[in-house]
Parts: structure tokens; sequence; C-alpha cells
């Protein structure tokens, strides 16, 4: 496509208007008929715009909420985490009972398809230019003045393109994340015939001991949470303290850490060892509190968090039978018992009630055959989920990259049906 006609201009060229709404009290449930609910900053996320991410207005300040959420205007996320700073979405429908909280920009444009700039704020060139002037006292939130937005640089077609690019983009991505949605089903499927194939092997027998957890241990540790450092801990002496996702879905990953400052005083028993069965006791998601893998190797020196537990179990529990009874339907159903019950911790999992939980075991031959059926079985299954995680992984990138082909004239979409 000819380039010929294309402006490098500042977006104060054409955008019209900058709004934000007003911080408002909500309920933590959406908006329902006709009642006022104000927008979430995870409205945007993604890039695509989610209406029903919102929150229903209080009574009290139904009075006070300002800029209703109309079509034609580009949702701009002003102030957030650096992940997830400038992110954008287009509105292509009034929304008269939605409005914007003070975190989010409504963007209107004179001469410009907002369509187009919703897709060229998906390009690494807008991303380079966000990061470049976000400012912030930390790295967990940052902004990014109207001042700043405004000078940012974009190469735009003439309006004829812009829409000819925007309708292609519409037609082709639309394509890609149906693709994309069919692979995640894929995956979800997968999950559940893993899950089935464990809770066939643990389903008990009446030769099996039940008892309660408590019984088969020698005790349980917990780390400690110091303030570490973003990064991984791989220079030579280096250590660093797994967070509580390390153990999510019941697959460690040593990755799942960070740097702790060097010279960080800590109890050498709390250091992590292969062969270790770690518990997840808080999570921000009920569905991962309580998950629990066990720790196959160590490309790091690692340490316990307090938010991990460590089960030490004695001779007569095959390690690797544990973690898999840790991750059955069974162990699920307790987990949940507890941490709905936790005091208001709802996403807590407390040493007292795990410690409780009913558990099944065969004798120590059984536990190691089972275990090893179990490692077998699953991990098919599991090779089967990273190649189609992998599948993804590909069909985003070239979702990226057919963004950044036409919105920058690489491919000319014209007449492309």
């Amino acid at each position: 496509m000819s380039r010929a006609n294309w402006q490098n201009i500042p977006l104060k060229r054409i955008v019209s208007s900058v709004q934000s709404g007003t911080s408002v009290n909500g309920a933590p449930w959406p908006a329902q008929g006709d009642e006022l609910g104000v927008l979430k900053t995870s409205a945007v996320y993604g890039g695509v715009f989610r209406p029903a991410e919102n929150k229903q207005v209080d009574s009290h300040d139904i009075d006070r909420v300002s800029c209703p959420v109309l079509a034609g205007s580009l949702i701009v996320s002003r102030m957030n985490t650096r992940q997830h700073l400038g992110v954008a979405a287009a509105v292509l429908h009034d929304y008269p009972d939605l409005f914007l909280p003070d975190r989010l920009w409504a963007v209107t444009f004179r001469g410009a398809d907002p369509r187009f700039i919703d897709w060229w704020t998906k390009t690494l060139a807008y991303r380079t230019q966000v990061e470049a002037v976000c400012v912030g006292t930390s790295s967990s939130m940052q902004n990014i003045s109207q001042g700043d937005f405004l000078e940012l640089r974009i190469d735009l077609p003439d309006p004829e393109t812009q829409g000819s690019i925007a309708d292609y983009l519409d037609r082709e991505t639309a394509r890609i994340d149906t693709l994309i949605e069919e692979q995640q089903r894929l995956i979800e499927l997968q999950r559940e015939r893993r899950a089935a194939v464990v809770d066939a092997a643990l389903a008990p027998l009446s030769s099996w001991t039940c008892t309660a957890l408590k019984h088969v241990l020698d005790g349980i540790d917990q780390g400690v949470s110091p303030q570490a450092e973003a990064g991984l801990a791989d220079e030579p002496g280096a250590w660093g303290v797994l967070k509580t996702g390390c153990v999510n879905r019941g697959v460690f990953r040593p990755k799942e850490h960070k740097r702790l400052p060097d010279g960080f005083p800590f109890d050498p028993a709390i250091a992590v060892e292969e062969g270790d069965v770690i518990v997840s006791r808080a999570s921000g998601s009920p569905d991962l509190v309580g998950s629990a893998a066990i720790v196959e190797h160590l490309d790091y020196r690692l340490i316990l968090s307090d938010k991990l537990f460590r089960l030490q179990p004695r001779r007569s529990t095959d390690s690797r039978f544990l973690a898999w009874s840790l991750n059955s339907g069974r162990y699920r159903i307790q987990v949940r018992r507890a941490i709905s019950g936790a005091d208001g911790l709802a996403n807590n999992l407390p040493l007292s009630k795990l410690r409780g939980f009913e558990m099944h075991f065969p004798s120590l031959e059984e536990q190691r055959r089972i275990a090893a059926y179990l490692d077998d079985q699953t991990a098919k299954i599991d090779m089967l989920i990273v190649e189609t995680e992998r599948f993804i992984e590909l069909a985003r990138e070239r979702r990226s990259a057919l963004i950044t082909a036409a919105v920058t004239g690489e491919i000319d979409v014209r007449g492309v049906a």
C-alpha cells in the first residue's frame, strides 16, 4: 500500500475532546436494568470494551456521576499498573446508564476513525511511546498525563483508508479470536479429562485407611514474606522467595519467584528442596487457594513465602501420592468449604483446616504404583495441553503482527473481502 498520503502527527491534531469521570462509591456487583453503573478500569483490559465490568453506583452518589459512555469514543486507562496503563478500547454503542470513573478517559476524534485509532493502540509503536512517558512513585501504579497523551505520534492515512483497515482488522482478528476460543475450550476439556483420570485413580477402596491429613505428616513448614525485588535469582549466590502462584494447577513452576535482597537473613530450614510438597494457602482466586505440587527440579535457590505451606510426609506416606491426593476433587471440595468459612478471609486456607482434611491412603507400595500411573497418564494429557497452548501463542503472535502490518500500511487491505 502506498503511504504517500500518510501523515505522522501528534494525537492532539485529531483529538476533539478528552474527558474523565468521577470516582464514586459503588456496590461490588454490576448495575442491572435501569440502574446506573460506573466502569471498572478492567472494562478495557485486553483492549476490548466490556460494559459488564462495572459497579452499581451507590444511591448516595447518583448525582455525582459524570461522562456517560457513548459510541464513537475511545476509552483509555490513564492510571493503572504499567501493564495496563494506556490500554484502550473503542465504544461502538451508547451506554447512557454507564459512566466513567476518574481513572478512565473518553477520547473523541475529528477527521479520524476511532476504530483505526483503537487498532493502533494495540501496536508496539503505541506501547513504546506510552511506557516512555508514564510516571509514578511505584511500579504498581503508573499514570500518563493528558498533555503527554496528546503528544503521542501516529502515522495516519486518509479517512477512507482508515475505515478500510479497521474493517479488515475487525474481520480478520474475529476469525483468529474464534480459533483461539476453540483451542481454549479444547484445553478446558483436556483439563477436565485430567481431573477425571486423577479422581478415578484415587477413588478409595475399603482396604484404604481414612485419616486426617495431620496423621500422615511429621510437620508443616511455612516461610516468610520479605520485601523482594522484581526479577529472577539467576546470579551466583542469589536467593529468591517463591510466589503463591508457583504451584497453580498442581504444577511446580520454579520461575514463579522474586529475588531476595543480597544478604537477606533467613532460616535455612525454609529453603526449598527437590521432592518437597508445597501447598498455597492464599490466592487472589478462590479456585487456586490450596493448589499443591511436588518440587520436580530446582534451577534456583529458593525459600518458602508465608503464603506457602510445605508438608513433611511420614515414611509411610509417598510424597508423590500425597501431592496427587492434594489435586483430587475430594480435596478441592474440602478447600472450598474451608475458605468459605474462614472469618472473612475468603481466599485464605487456615492451617488448622488443612491439617484436619480427610484423606485416604492405601499401602505404601500401592501409593507408589498409583503415583507412577498418574505421572504417566497426566504427562500425556499435559503434552497435549502444552501443544495447544503453543498453538494459541502462535495465533496471538499472528494477530499482533497482522494488526501492526495493517495499521502501518505494510499490507494493502483495500478491496480485500
